[in-house]
């Protein structure tokens, strides 16, 4: 058989690139797709195929999973990773907004997998892994957009995982917690210029404390770990359906599933005030 092949979209940073060039030194030819196509560059020197590729454009998508399927027939594992986080109170962040999170977070991730699905059913086999967030599981105050879309990545990837089971595709999630990357602290400084100066301010100045400490910290996770996750979901024979990677995730999960709504509401505002604001 060939290598396998894997797209791995938003791969011009942080996990989406460390997975790229770990699947691609894993054997797999590897395309990696991101609207950011420069930073991508790097990944050349080990082999990986840069396009570009931006999951709100249906044109863009297409012609990305065109040019592999075109090149080699198939997609066999596809990493939908891109995403971001846009923060503040529903109140104030607007619509507009609102809906480009779930363009990006979940319709994105939705039209990459049903471009990838015809090829895969007709090879009997395949591998749809979703990267979604602990924050698909609990929750945090001024992230009810960010929070919404990967709770619907979460129940999205469940459905689809007993929807393709008789063609022999597989679905995996994974869940990973604060990660080193630049994510932390875009997501803070858009929070303080939505919900920075009105009615919110106080518990916004909090949430941006703690977004902003994933950058540099030894509280966040560095991204070739949630990477060496995705790599285990692309070449496990029986890959876990979730994956809770990453520095306190499998603890705040365990919170969340032990404890009543308003102990875990409690618990969790307790721990964002220990971040100096």
């Amino acid at each position: 058989m060939s290598q396998p092949v894997a797209f791995v979209t938003g791969a011009s940073t942080g996990i989406g690139f460390e997975t790229a060039w770990k699947l691609a030194s894993r054997g797999f030819t590897v395309y990696a797709g991101a609207r950011r196509v420069e930073k991508m560059e790097p990944l050349k020197a080990h082999g990986v195929t840069v396009l570009a590729l931006d999951v709100t454009d249906e044109e863009s998508m297409s012609a990305a999973v065109g040019q592999v399927i075109a090149d080699h027939g198939r997609v066999d594992v596809l990493v939908n990773n891109a995403g971001y986080g846009s923060y503040g109170s529903l109140e104030e962040v607007e619509l507009a907004e609102g809906r480009r999170q779930f363009d990006v977070n979940l319709f994105g991730l939705a039209r990459m997998t049903q471009l990838v699905l015809p090829g895969m059913r007709a090879a009997g086999r395949g591998r749809i892994i979703n990267v979604s967030s602990i924050g698909g599981k609990m929750y945090e105050p001024l992230g009810a957009w960010y929070h919404a879309t990967k709770f619907a990545v979460e129940g999205l990837s469940d459905s689809l995982r007993i929807e393709l089971k008789p063609h022999g595709i597989d679905v995996c999630i994974i869940e990973p917690s604060g990660t080193e990357s630049e994510w932390g602290a875009i997501s803070g400084d858009s929070l303080l210029a939505t919900s920075g100066h009105g009615p919110y301010m106080d518990q916004a100045k909090v949430v941006a404390a703690a977004l902003a400490s994933t950058v540099g910290s030894s509280m966040s996770t560095p991204p070739d770990v949630i990477a060496d996750a995705i790599v285990h979901a692309a070449t496990s024979p029986r890959p876990k359906t979730r994956y809770p990677v990453g520095k306190g995730a499998r603890a705040i999960l365990l919170l969340r599933r032990l404890l009543p709504d308003r102990a875990f509401d409690v618990v969790i505002w307790r721990i964002y005030k220990r971040f100096p604001a």
